[in-house]
């Protein structure tokens, strides 16, 4: 076996974000030799891993020349240049998640047809091209209002989402390829994360339930478990599975799900690394996503997935109308807090509704971490000066 610890080894990591910056503290943990690509001269990631390259994560030469000076490459963002990564596996590298799996997640577009081929319960679509053939699908009434419009490119943190209702809503739309959804009557908004290693061996998380900023269209509240029936729960852990067997992802897969008003689980959409929805683990799990992530793709034995107690997270993000150097107003309040723990991501500069940082709250009874975390969202605001 490969010795991971205190060696030669490097692992190479695609972005340096604040999943990145977090995944760091997991090879700290294990002295494991850590080389990170970014574009941003000040990434969260960069005080923490051994070695800090510049340079544009969709550019082929310079990922690819990245690549080849470690020896196994993951990622904490899908924007990356997968042509690189392809090649340098057919050159014998190790890239987990692998270019094929990020290829058919990186488009949206691409992503919903996999559902369809591997008979993955999801939404209704259909795909268009541009603007132009969008507004001739419902003139045609091959889509009628409302629906879901996303981009098939870059949406994230609620970006390239919108909620088409109207003639008004569609001009406001950019001209790209995109997606229009059936817009699903759903109870509730599910997540199951997904561990898997290239040995093939697969552990999941617990189900959890996402509560939105209802015009942000970014998650707010992560709570872990859900609170979902039994049969429910099993339900979305088979299809997270079966989603990640279908993808043959290797690390982290973070699925999405709509719990319909009929009790169906459609999937909305993955992603292939260290999710959101998976943040609570760091305080309420046995073994965290990012650990996880880490074991899965060096294809170590797998962590327990279990949670030690009640999580939910909060998300900390730029209050609106707050543009420039970062202040985390009334943090020492929450921090006397009993299981109270903040988390920040190392952004200087804050705006509004950016992600700056998340607050988890364990408690035995989900029901009194849930108000618990309320007061916090009410308490802390992330301000500028």
């Amino acid at each position: 076996m490969t010795n991971f610890f205190s060696s030669n080894f490097k692992l190479g990591i695609l972005g340096g974000g604040q999943l990145g910056k977090m995944m760091l503290y997991d090879t700290r943990k294990y002295d494991i030799q850590t080389y990170v690509l970014d574009p941003n001269p000040n990434a969260p990631c960069k005080i923490a891993c051994d070695h800090f390259q510049l340079g544009n994560l969709m550019d082929y030469e310079t990922v690819y020349n990245f690549g080849k000076k470690v020896d196994l490459i993951t990622f904490e963002i899908e924007t990356v240049n997968v042509k690189a990564l392809a090649q340098l596996e057919k050159e014998g590298k190790k890239v987990y998640p692998s270019s094929k799996t990020l290829e058919n997640i990186q488009n949206k577009g691409k992503q919903k047809l996999f559902y369809k081929e591997n008979k993955i319960p999801t939404a209704n679509f259909i795909r268009f091209s541009n603007k132009a053939h969008l507004t001739e699908g419902i003139t045609n009434n091959r889509m009628k209002l409302p629906f879901v419009w996303k981009s098939t490119q870059g949406g994230y943190d609620g970006k390239g989402v919108s909620i088409v209702k109207s003639g008004a809503d569609l001009v406001k739309l950019p001209d790209v390829e995109c997606i229009a959804e059936e817009l699903v009557n759903f109870k509730n908004e599910l997540a199951v994360i997904v561990a898997r290693s290239p040995k093939g061996e697969i552990k999941t998380y617990p189900v959890v339930e996402m509560e939105f900023h209802p015009e942000a269209n970014q998650v707010e509240y992560v709570i872990c478990p859900a609170r979902i029936e039994d049969k429910i729960a099993e339900k979305a852990v088979k299809i997270a599975e079966k989603v990640s067997k279908a993808f043959k992802h290797v690390g982290i897969l973070a699925v999405e799900m709509f719990l319909t008003q009929n009790d169906e689980i459609l999937v909305n959409e993955v992603a292939p690394r260290p999710h959101n929805s998976g943040h609570y683990s760091i305080e309420a799990s046995y073994t965290n996503q990012f650990e996880q992530h880490i074991r899965a793709i060096l294809d170590l034995p797998l962590g327990a997935t279990e949670s030690k107690v009640g999580g939910i997270m909060v998300n900390l993000v730029g209050a609106e109308g707050h543009t420039g150097d970062v202040v985390y107003k009334n943090i020492e309040e929450i921090m006397k807090m009993k299981g109270v723990t903040p988390h920040i991501y190392g952004k200087k500069q804050t705006r509004s509704f950016r992600k700056m940082g998340h607050v988890t709250i364990i408690n035995e009874n989900i029901d009194e971490a849930r108000k618990i975390a309320e007061k916090v969202k009410n308490i802390i605001k992330v301000v500028s000066k």
